[in-house]
């Protein structure tokens, strides 16, 4: 996908799991992010940054100012900026996987024989991911001063020493930068930032331009290298640069260099290919929803962008930025599934349970797996194996949120059994169920422990929303609790394990009988966000509502029953009711759905917009529009088979469109935290240091999880030896296909048509031992004249299900053809 308009408003971005770079789609290196003010953009090895940028100029001519690029291509793995001239220049960025290096390759091609000056600035910021900027103590106090030299045609530039910090350790940081071509010529100084010279800097805090070169945090050096490049009339001249860097020393950066440098094009052909064996696996055929397929394409090279990987972590409580103690551990190698980038590039629990349900619709197994180690490990170490998940993990090691002496977040942990079950059901992994079950118990044992100070089943403790008025037992916790016990309960009988088993099934029957008379709020048209805190017995479990997206999880979330249908802890009734409220314009917007919805002017905190309900809360609304909370609403609307342009299509296309559309998109393909919204701004609107992410991976779970799981119907429960696949057509479509959905060792590839009065349903299964049901979702009011599989009647169940009535076969054989005729 390509761009070729204010690019040098539009950030870039290109990653690999152990590196990545951030500049603007120019080739500039504007100062970007605010997590420490500035500093989030540049090049990244983790837990390591290594540069603040690298600057390109030909004959004198800084390619992005004095040269503007006029498009900006973003591809699978990498990226491409189009120079023009008489010599024009296309720039290629990408990271190799498993490298802790950057590779850029300028292409050169003039019509006449031309040698070129080339010139090539780099400037240093070697800095630590954590502390961030307001922290205690800071990014200002822990960064030392780096140094610059030349050795062998490189830039070497180094931090070493021991911050003048308690518990802070000595450590010796380097960056490298190089060439495939040997340099004419080097100088070293202070500056070095290419046509960013003389730097602006952003202060620390307060008022800053709309454009920053450098920080207040800064204590980088620069340096240049000199080519002399010959070019032959007519044809292309590549020279490849590598900016590599590790945080165990000089020796350690030399390798990676070297791994980068040798041979960069071989390396870029193996990206591509590792990217493309991505896209084959679920690939979509959607011919009534082009904008979706794209999406989903998309949003499978989204995931894959987001993985990082760091190693030795030192494992401790940061207590929200206030102290710095001692680490209580390390964890040797993590590697999770990046929340979003620039400023949230590393392990977080919220962000990676939503992650995972797209990642297995996207057969992205394995970081899923290594997502769920990395939580399990970090939290063992900080929370004394509690069975507490830790909220926010650093590359470093420093847990900003999530310890045992912390009040959240409680949903965080109650999901954890869950995405250990939806493995084990993608994969039929027992040696991975088996790991992660005794983690997995612990998870729930801890919440009752510790988070229902009254008895009364209704956990306490933060959740997603954070917000003031709340009472202490959210709406969302208790959501996931009910399918976390469900889950439990389902790897418990599979481990033969009776007491857990009988342990979660009774908590969650418990849960689910009463759900509904606590939580629901009929002025509302909905469930409540919260319930007042149990300590105050004159308001014991009053009912809070305040409109915020979460109210939307009892709809959203699937609870696995033995011997029932898959269903959401929202009864139908109320269901219907919820869905329908959060269609209206108070709380749905133009891309999806607002954070907290309008509610009556005459609310004190006054609400702008239209209003729903006449219900009356001191919380002021949100219309912010995340691309997290439009994929709750697209898994709840299609949980309940409510497939419509003016329902699940409301919200699939709204995260499509703030990924696809070029009147809308900052980073062309890449899925934003939040989309343009009337509480917030668009970003190419906002200054570099005060925007959301460019790329956030859980607004895949709103695109991918839709599609192969309710659209197709892929069902699996490998661990049971079982896979469904049961199609629902959506309104207005005739077809939907999918392609190598990747289920354990093997595969399924599923076709749903819709002709007449004949529903077609073909599957065919690939490296697969599974008892097959295959079915269709039958349109409402339809009724069911005859059904044939491969051509001869079948027996057939209608089975009634949230998302309507089904028509369920056994299915013989890895390849079946249904065929339901509609009287």
């Amino acid at each position: 996908m390509s761009e070729s308009t204010r690019l040098a408003d539009r950030r870039s971005l290109v990653v690999g799991d152990r590196a990545y770079a951030m500049g603007d789609e120019n080739g500039l290196y504007p100062a970007t992010g605010w997590h420490t003010r500035g500093e989030m953009g540049g090049i990244w090895s983790a837990p390591l940054k290594l540069l603040d940028g690298i600057w390109f100029g030909v004959d004198g001519s800084w390619l992005g100012k004095d040269t503007a690029a006029a498009k900006y291509t973003s591809g699978q793995g990498y990226q491409r900026i189009s120079y023009p001239g008489a010599v024009s220049v296309e720039r290629t960025d990408f990271v190799p996987d498993g490298v802790r290096a950057t590779l850029v390759g300028l292409t050169f091609k003039s019509a006449t024989a031309k040698t070129v000056a080339l010139d090539v600035d780099a400037h240093s910021e070697l800095m630590q991911s954590y502390p961030w900027g307001w922290t205690t103590p800071n990014a200002a106090q822990m960064n030392l001063p780096d140094s610059g030299s030349y050795s062998d045609g490189t830039l070497q530039f180094r931090e070493q020493g021991t911050p003048p910090i308690t518990n802070a350790a000595k450590h010796d940081y380097t960056a490298i930068v190089g060439s495939t071509l040997r340099p004419a010529n080097h100088a070293l100084g202070a500056d070095h930032r290419g046509p960013q010279d003389p730097a602006v800097i952003c202060p620390a805090d307060g008022d800053a331009p709309k454009h920053c070169d450098d920080t207040a945090f800064g204590k980088g050096t620069g340096g240049r290298l000199t080519y002399s490049v010959d070019l032959k009339p007519g044809r292309t001249t590549t020279v490849w640069f590598a900016v590599a860097g590790s945080d165990e020393g000089k020796s350690a950066a030399q390798k990676e260099y070297k791994r980068a440098i040798s041979n960069p094009e071989k390396l870029l052909q193996a990206k591509k290919k590792s990217r493309a064996a991505i896209d084959a696996m679920s690939a979509v055929d959607l011919p009534g929803d082009r904008l979706l397929q794209q999406s989903v394409e998309w949003s499978k090279q989204n995931l894959a962008d987001s993985v990082q990987e760091a190693h030795n972590l030192q494992i401790r409580d940061v207590n929200e930025g206030k102290a710095y103690p001692a680490p209580s551990g390390t964890v040797d190698v993590a590697r999770w599934f990046g929340a979003g980038f620039p400023d949230y590039p590393w392990l977080f629990a919220t962000d990676g349970e939503y992650t995972s349900y797209a990642a297995v619709a996207a057969g992205q197994f394995d970081t899923v797996k290594a997502h769920l180690r990395a939580l399990r490990d970090v939290s063992d170490l900080l929370n004394n194996r509690s069975g507490k998940v830790a909220h926010e993990v650093t590359p470093t090691g420093d847990v900003y949120f999530g310890s045992n002496t912390s009040a959240g977040n409680t949903d965080e942990t109650v999901k954890f059994p869950s995405i250990v079950a939806l493995l084990w059901r993608w994969t039929g992994d027992d040696r991975f169920r088996d790991e992660m079950y005794d983690f997995s118990v612990r998870n729930l044992k801890y919440v009752y422990r510790e988070l229902d100070q009254d008895g009364d089943g209704w956990l306490e403790g933060l959740a997603n929303v954070e917000r003031n008025g709340m009472g202490s037992e959210k709406l969302d916790s208790t959501v996931y609790l009910a399918r976390g016990l469900r889950d439990l309960a389902d790897l418990a009988a599979s481990k033969h394990d009776r007491a857990t088993q009988q342990w979660a099934t009774a908590k969650a029957a418990d849960l689910e009988k009463r759900f509904e008379s606590q939580w629901w709020v009929d002025q509302a048209f909905g469930y409540a966000d919260s319930i007042d805190d149990p300590k105050n017995p004159a308001n014991d479990n009053t009912p809070i509502f305040q409109r915020h997206w979460t109210g939307v999880t009892p709809m959203e979330a699937e609870l696995v029953r033995p011997g029932q249908p898959t269903t959401p802890l929202a009864s139908a009734d109320h269901a219907k009711t919820a869905l329908d409220q959060r269609e209206k314009p108070c709380y749905t917007g133009e891309f999806g759905l607002f954070h907290t919805g309008t509610g009556p002017t005459s609310d004190p905190a006054g609400n702008p917009g239209p209003s729903c309900d006449t219900v009356v809360s001191a919380v002021k609304s949100e219309r912010s529009i995340f691309s997290l909370n439009t994929s709750i609403m697209a898994v709840a609307e299609g949980n309940f088979g409510r497939l419509g342009k003016s329902q699940q299509q409301v919200y699939t296309t709204g995260n499509a469109r703030i990924q696809l559309d070029p009147n809308v998109w900052e980073t062309p393909g890449a899925m934003p935290e939040i989309a343009p919204s009337p509480d917030s701004p668009a970003n190419i609107d906002r200054a570099f240091t005060d925007r959301s992410m460019t790329l956030q991976a859980w607004g895949a779970y709103g695109i991918l999880w839709p599609v192969v799981h309710q659209q197709l119907g892929v069902d699996p429960d490998l661990g049971h030896g079982k896979l469904a696949v049961v199609p629902q057509i959506p309104g207005g479509q005739r077809k939907v296909a999918g392609s190598n959905i990747r289920l354990g060792r093997g595969s399924v590839d599923v076709s749903a048509s819709l002709a007449g009065k004949e529903i077609r349903t073909e599957v065919h299964s690939k490296g697969l031992s599974a008892t097959v049901t295959i079915g269709a979702v039958l349109p409402a009011g339809a009724k069911v004249q005859a059904v044939s599989l491969d051509g001869r009647v079948a027996k057939y169940k209608l089975v009634t299900t949230a998302r309507g009535t089904e028509v369920q076969v056994a299915a013989h054989g890895s390849h079946s053809t249904l065929r339901v005729t509609l009287s």
